[in-house]
């Protein structure tokens, strides 16, 4: 059993995902191996809020330079979740 907070890693806070918050979803950073329920139950008993659904995406690592140093971006998973009526999280005030 994995904890909440191993799947659940930070919010993303980006101009795209404090325009959505305007639809009741939120966007976290989670890690790659977490399914969908176990982000489902870490957002619900984190947060104290119903999750009516979960949509995840992985973003692929890119090929960088950085002053003439290549480098490779890791993989990334986000979860956009979106909260049943009557519920919000306010992730500017943090945990």
């Amino acid at each position: 059993m994995t904890k909440r907070y191993d799947v659940i890693r930070s919010p993303a806070i980006t101009e795209k995902a404090t325009m959505i918050s305007a639809n009741n979803q939120v966007v976290f950073n989670v890690a790659p191996n977490a399914t969908k329920p176990q982000i489902k139950a870490a957002v619900e008993k984190l947060f104290n809020v119903k999750v009516k659904t979960v949509n995840t995406l992985v973003r692929k690592g890119k090929f960088k330079r950085f002053k003439g140093r290549a480098a490779l971006q890791s993989d990334s998973k986000k979860a956009i979740v979106t909260l049943a009526e009557g519920h919000s999280i306010d992730v500017m005030t943090g945990l």
